[in-house]
């Protein structure tokens, strides 16, 4: 007896088992088209699409197919105020003769669109650009060479601003750099900022290590640059030639650094390079170091003498109200120091 085996069909996928419904390359082959159509003309796609269904401001409802602008955006879901960016957008073009106006279009229609780029040109993302603001933020992004909209963004949204000044050495460079261009022109942010600087002992500790920086490479800079010295006692004289070549050498040095390089230390040794050959060129001249002795002299003189006007008792009704038992003690130390000051120098004078 013969038994007949049965030998079971190939499993066939199911992604095979039916053909593909009719028409479905065509719907790829339609979204490709209007994504290559997008990707070419940008905004403009959407500002077509407003533009020759919203009807003109004024134009009454009567004898047009279009509608208003409100009423669009109800139909997409949106607000009116998005439409009428598309819409103010593509006036600006049309009066520049980019695109058609309004009554030339209808619904439905097609025209030749201009390159996805230019629409930035003329769209306004947001509607703060015409306030006072946007205004000021438009005229200075012009002014930097950008497109408006990408300042307004920005603008628009400071969280995102300050996360990236955060997160980004050089987005905060940049803006460091924006803030000290604004406080040449902004009083109120000088204050706010200098009152931020003194409210911060890492910001003010920073201040002053810089200002002390900046002050020594000026002492060396005067002089490399004009070739001048300034004594301890104050006397400014011409600096010797090695002193200002020595002087010139370290200030090329400080020149040459990097702006991610701290000048403190090189500063430092700068000015205490040039301080110590000050020192030395005054030493080294029996009659410089006379005429410094001299100077310092009359300098503390001079200090004394105003400390000493300064001291008055006018306010005082009475000896009694502001007397201690120390006062005339020390004033008599300081009468005995004068008498003493005073015999050196005119034994001085006897001799010459």
């Amino acid at each position: 007896m013969s038994v007949a085996i049965v030998v079971p069909e190939a499993a066939v996928p199911a992604d095979h088992r039916e053909a593909d419904p009719v028409g479905t390359r065509e719907l790829v082959e339609r979204d490709a088209r209007d994504f290559g159509a997008y990707a070419r003309t940008g905004g403009w796609t959407f500002g077509l699409k407003v533009a020759r269904s919203v009807r003109p401001g004024g134009q009454p409802a009567e004898g047009t197919p279009k509608v208003s602008a409100k009423e669009f955006a109800e139909l997409a879901g949106c607000s009116a105020d998005r439409v009428m960016r598309y819409y103010k957008a593509w006036d600006k073009a049309a009066d520049d003769g980019l695109v058609p106006h309004f009554e030339a279009l209808t619904p439905g229609g097609d025209v030749e669109l201009p390159d996805a780029d230019v629409w930035l040109t003329y769209y306004v993302p947001r509607s703060s650009a015409t306030s006072a603001r946007g205004t000021a933020i438009t005229a200075a992004a012009e002014a930097e060479g950008i497109r408006p909209t990408k300042a307004l963004e920005v603008a628009e949204n400071p969280t995102a601003l300050r996360a990236a000044i955060l997160a980004d050495p050089s987005t905060a460079q940049a803006a460091r750099h924006a803030l000290l261009d604004r406080l040449k022109e902004d009083p109120a942010l000088q204050t706010e900022l200098a009152r931020d600087i003194a409210r911060t002992d890492e910001l003010k500790k920073a201040v002053a290590g810089e200002t002390r920086a900046a002050d020594r490479i000026e002492y060396v800079r005067k002089v490399a640059e004009e070739g001048q010295i300034r004594t301890p006692a104050g006397q400014t004289l011409d600096a010797p030639a090695a002193l200002r070549a020595e002087a010139e050498r370290h200030l090329s040095l400080i020149d040459d650094l990097d702006d991610s390089e701290e000048a403190g230390e090189w500063a430092a040794e700068a000015y205490g390079t040039v301080k110590s050959l000050v020192a030395e060129t005054v030493e080294a001249d029996p009659e410089l170091r006379v005429q410094e002795r001299r100077t310092k002299f009359y300098s503390s003189l001079q200090k004394a003498t105003k400390v000493f006007e300064e001291l008055t008792l006018d306010d005082a009704v009475d000896f009694d109200d502001i007397y201690e038992d120390d006062m005339v003690q020390r004033l008599e130390e300081l009468q005995q120091a004068i008498n003493t000051c005073i015999t050196a120098l005119r034994k001085a004078s006897e001799t010459r």
